[in-house]
């Protein structure tokens, strides 16, 4: 398993597909459930997302973007449309004096009949874990990746299923939007030029993406850099110098934050689990220790951290 797959874990969706419609300008709709991640493309005209906060993102046939919380937003056919907006958060509502309910939720906010006619495609993601966290940090507010590259596979087939309706439909659409969610990030954290994170680039590098692999996959293990370097099949002192130019920091550092990242998920969903249990489940045999690592990298105790993760 390498980093990426850790830190995506469990961001699926499920049920998340709002809607698709086919709208005609001029059209506004607004988002304000303000999701950990949302994901929005289109097939077929354009438009523009507006974020709440930052810069309007043009979004043509095939491009995609993705928006974190707290960022809400819009999607309108042109920059100052006066359309009447679409309000959708825990429900869509529409106003008194339009709209033709569209199939999953959706409505026409259309009024005109001109330009294009665009099929908009919007899933939400839940994204509150401890290790889905370090993703996030990691994305800005608002992304957005052209059409043209490995997502187009997966907008055919999204495209093909959203004209239908066929029992397990929405399992297919769910699975189809976790294909273009990873297919995005990919091309964004890969594009040219861009500032990807040193956990991304690392998996690049044969020792360090070696050695983050076998972290990953065995974090419960006695790690040192010796054994690490042995097992990656390098000298020592290679492997530290690697690490530390790729990922800013040593390996050990590197390891002990990732396991308490692991000891917060494990405090914050599983109360029955006692302290000691979760020292034990990311490799610390006296729970004393793993405590003062914690606090060391968490600024609370384990016990304190599990107290106000339960208060949220």
């Amino acid at each position: 398993m390498d980093v990426f797959d850790d830190l995506i874990r469990g961001i699926r969706a499920h049920g998340s597909l709002f809607g698709s419609s086919m709208l005609t300008p001029p059209w506004s709709l607004r988002f304000d459930d303000a999701a950990p991640l949302t994901l929005c493309t289109v097939l077929g005209g354009s438009g523009w997302i507006v974020p709440s906060q930052g810069e309007p993102e043009p979004l043509r046939d095939g491009d995609t973007v993705v928006v974190r919380a707290p960022v809400t937003f819009g999607f309108v056919d042109e920059l100052g449309t006066r359309a009447e907006p679409v309000h959708c958060g825990a429900h869509c509502t529409v106003p008194e004096d339009g709209g033709t309910r569209h199939r999953r939720g959706w409505y026409d906010a259309g009024g005109g009949g001109r330009g294009d006619v665009a099929t908009l495609i919007v899933g939400a993601y839940p994204a509150r874990s401890e290790v889905n966290a370090q993703l996030l940090e990691a994305l800005p507010y608002v992304l957005r990746v052209d059409g043209g590259g490995t997502g187009d596979a997966v907008l055919e087939h999204l495209a093909e299923e959203v004209a239908i309706d066929k029992p397990g439909q929405q399992v297919v659409l769910d699975r189809l939007l976790d294909w273009m969610l990873v297919c995005t990030l990919r091309a964004w954290f890969d594009r040219p030029g861009g500032a990807a994170p040193g956990w991304w680039t690392a998996q690049h590098d044969p020792v360090v993406g070696d050695a983050l692999r076998r972290m990953h996959a065995e974090p419960e293990a006695p790690w040192t850099v010796a054994a690490l370097a042995a097992r990656v099949g390098v000298a020592r002192s290679t492997l530290a110098k690697r690490f530390a130019d790729v990922l800013g920091e040593p390996p050990l550092a590197y390891l002990t934050r990732w396991r308490m990242t692991l000891a917060a998920e494990l405090l914050a969903e599983r109360s029955s689990v006692t302290v000691a249990d979760v020292a034990r489940t990311v490799g610390y045999a006296d729970p004393f220790a793993f405590s003062a690592a914690f606090k060391r990298v968490r600024g609370v105790t384990p016990s304190r951290f599990r107290t106000s993760a339960r208060a949220e």
